[in-house]
């Protein structure tokens, strides 16, 4: 196995796989993208992400078009119910100052964005389609879609998600994503002009909530809270349920909250992770993103993670060396960084349903932003 990866199939269409195609692009490598889904259609909801993920898409060349679709801030703050600022937290432009050192960003907005620099770059995309087979070989991949059409590669990239058909097909022994006891409920409402940045509010029975600025118009609400026995909320009640667990708040929140109005706009999904153990690789196959590493919202870093997977994928595959030494150099990158993330993340929703006198949720973000402030 020690044939150069120049041409690389990725398995999935989401911010992971669509990073990883114009990473490799930028390294001259040929890429072949399949998305199951029939469309680039993702929920009308946000993400807020922090200057690791901007520099991140820096590196990709496509900061610049990430800042416009979205909503430029600086810092965040913890708050309680009621207002009152408990700790303010500065952002660290990590991309250079011309940036902002975080950004709320719709996740279409995101989405459009990724997929024009995924099809700008020269990737080629299909959709509404994945892999039948996969056989490996020791130069190389012979892969069966699902259209009966088939394709021959030097590597296949696992991109698919926190269900990741390339994990259980290719890792049968890796752990299943697990639910963490946790939901996380969403809602767009219109942004105040007083609100230029995301905060969080602490102090919820099992949770937090807070608001994310997305747009100049817009923003959403964040609540993330326990959810015992992983219950299947009725979907006409989404709406009245979400107002009744933010009861407690006044001030803002009390405002945003009563603007959750229409059920069918609330977004709801049980939190779910899953960690792979080193190797991410086997043979010439290799996860990353979700697939490889699935977290919950406590630190905001999911998508970030996954584009910095992409970045250090373009960036060992510039080095031309054998595949089995670049997915090794992969790992020694990503590993221990994304298992903090992972680790942290959990500890904070631990926190939050099971409260220790030592809990510290803004001291754990404080230490999450200054690892990732290091170079990827």
């Amino acid at each position: 196995m020690t044939m150069q990866a120049r041409k690389v199939l990725i398995v999935g269409g989401g911010i992971g796989g669509l990073s990883a195609a114009v990473a490799l692009r930028r390294a001259g490598v040929e890429v072949d993208l399949v998305e199951i889904n029939t469309s680039f259609k993702v929920y009308h909801v946000g993400i807020i992400v922090q200057g690791n993920f901007i520099r991140a898409m820096h590196e990709l060349g496509i900061a610049d078009q990430a800042v416009a679709a979205g909503f430029p801030q600086f810092g965040l703050q913890f708050k309680d119910l009621h207002d009152n600022v408990l700790v303010d937290i500065p952002g660290i432009p990590l991309a250079g100052n011309q940036y902002p050192s975080d950004l709320g960003m719709a996740r279409p907005a995101l989405h459009g964005v990724l997929t024009e620099a995924a099809r700008t770059s020269g990737a080629k995309l299909r959709l509404g389609l994945t892999f039948e087979t996969i056989t490996q070989t020791a130069d190389h991949i012979d892969v069966t879609f699902t259209d009966g059409t088939t394709g021959r590669y030097d590597l296949v990239v696992g991109a698919d998600g926190v269900r990741s058909k390339v994990r259980t097909t290719f890792f049968p022994e890796a752990p299943t994503p697990h639910f963490t006891g946790q939901g996380v409920w969403r809602y767009n409402v219109p942004r105040p002009p007083e609100i230029t940045r995301t905060f969080m509010c602490i102090g919820l029975d099992g949770g937090k909530c807070g608001y994310c600025p997305l747009t100049p118009t817009t923003g959403y609400v964040i609540l993330v809270q326990s959810e015992p026995g992983n219950p299947r909320h009725p979907p006409e009640q989404l709406a009245d349920i979400m107002r009744s667990r933010l009861d407690a708040c006044t001030g803002l929140m009390a405002q945003f909250r009563d603007q959750i109005v229409d059920s069918s706009q609330v977004v709801y999904r049980p939190l779910e992770a899953v960690f792979v153990p080193a190797p991410w690789h086997r043979g010439r196959v290799l996860l990353i993103g979700d697939a490889a590493h699935a977290t919950t919202p406590h630190l905001g870093q999911g998508a970030a993670q996954a584009v910095e997977d992409a970045v250090v994928l373009g960036r060992v595959f510039e080095q031309h060396q054998p595949i089995e030494q670049l997915l090794d150099a992969f790992m020694q990158r990503r590993y221990e960084r994304c298992k903090f993330i992972y680790e942290s993340s959990l500890q904070i929703g631990e926190w939050e349903q099971r409260p220790t006198p030592d809990a510290d949720p803004a001291a754990l973000t404080k230490k999450m932003l200054a690892t990732v402030a290091q170079p990827i």
